[in-house]
């Protein structure tokens, strides 16, 4: 049961943490906004983590799921920028 746990944990704490990354450091990184983006930070995020595998309570899918929630919420973060609803606006 512990490891299951862990997995949804990885897997939503990849989301979040990716959707606030590109919402608050990468809005104006024109490169978010292509469809290769999340592809690439999931990848790149699972073959960071795939180490971790070696773990006990940690499993190659652990690393896989991880990965998944970085694309998603990259690819979740980027809409939110094109939709303009990323950024406060100053009113003078």
């Amino acid at each position: 049961m512990l490891p299951l746990i862990i997995t949804v944990v990885a897997g939503l704490a990849g989301y979040f943490l990716a959707r606030n990354f590109v919402r608050h450091r990468l809005r104006f990184v024109d490169a978010i906004y292509s469809p290769l983006a999340p592809l690439l930070a999931g990848v790149a995020a699972a073959m960071i983590v795939w180490p971790l595998a070696l773990l006990p309570f940690l499993k190659v899918a652990t690393a896989a799921v991880f990965g998944i929630g970085v694309g998603l919420g990259t690819a979740s973060g980027a809409r939110i920028l094109r939709r303009g609803e990323g950024h406060q606006r100053l009113t003078p």
